[in-house]
């Protein structure tokens, strides 16, 4: 892809984004640029990424071509008055924040853009991300397929409608540290079992990659795949009415429902 890429906010997500890229060849390095508030966090990304990188935001527009805004949405509004009048006409503008809609985009900017609304995860830094996008009709299809294409440098993605989008936080973008918490507390029964620890980490992590690839590549749904592991009479089956018991597919509803509530006050 010969296009400029830049970030605007150089964070985790960010950095995470970036390897991907990086990896892939898909866009070369020289075409990538970021900028972030500190010399400290340049240097590092220059260390580790070998792309260019600036103090300057308003560098980052003039150059790029497809823009990606990585800061906090409550930034939003003032880093896009900062670099509005400084972008090429033709850029395509990028939120990976959660809660900003295209049309704040477009008020923010104060005139038509080409805006894309997108929602990554943290395990695009292993290449297993999950990005879900939806764009506004100044795009053509090229151009959404272009952005696509730089997101599945790190992962899968998804197209959804906007309306939906509030509620892909909840199941796709901070899910990842609800896995987390099961991973630990599968662990701590591990060690409480005596299994060492690092094992323990090492059989539930394995546990749930495998549990994850058997609903992608069998197609089968959850409920048929765990009646497969529960055999009459068995541990499994008693587990699983434990977790019933003690509520645990409500949690997790409850969970997500919280998480897709605050995302909403957030717009």
């Amino acid at each position: 892809m010969n296009k400029k890429i830049g970030f605007i906010g150089a964070g985790k997500m960010a950095q995470a984004m970036i390897a991907g890229m990086v990896k892939s060849n898909v866009i070369p390095r020289e075409n990538i640029i970021a900028s972030a508030a500190t010399e400290y966090t340049l240097q590092q990304i220059e260390q580790i990424y070998g792309i260019s990188t600036t103090l300057d935001n308003k560098e980052v527009a003039k150059i790029a071509d497809i823009v990606i805004l990585a800061v906090k949405p409550d930034i939003h509004e003032s880093v896009i008055n900062e670099i509005k009048n400084e972008m090429k006409n033709t850029a395509i503008i990028v939120t990976i924040a959660a809660g900003i809609t295209l049309q704040e985009l477009i008020r923010y900017f104060g005139r038509p853009i080409k805006a894309i609304r997108t929602m990554p995860n943290t395990p695009a830094l292993v290449e297993e991300g999950m990005s879900v996008i939806c764009a506004n009709e100044q795009l053509s299809e090229e151009e959404i397929a272009e952005v696509e294409e730089l997101f599945q440098c790190f992962g899968k993605t998804e197209r959804m409608s906007e309306k939906l989008m509030d509620a892909v936080p909840a199941i796709s973008g901070s899910s990842p540290a609800y896995v987390y918490l099961l991973l630990e507390a599968m662990a701590d029964g591990g060690v409480r079992q005596g299994i060492p620890r690092d094992q323990a980490y090492r059989l539930a992590a394995q546990a749930v990659l495998g549990a994850a690839k058997m609903v992608l590549e069998t197609g089968k749904h959850p409920g048929e795949l765990k009646d497969q592991v529960c055999t009459p009479g068995g541990a499994t089956i008693e587990a699983i009415a434990t977790l019933e018991r003690e509520q645990f597919r409500g949690a997790i509803l409850a969970a997500m429902e919280s998480c897709t509530n605050k995302v909403t006050t957030l717009s």
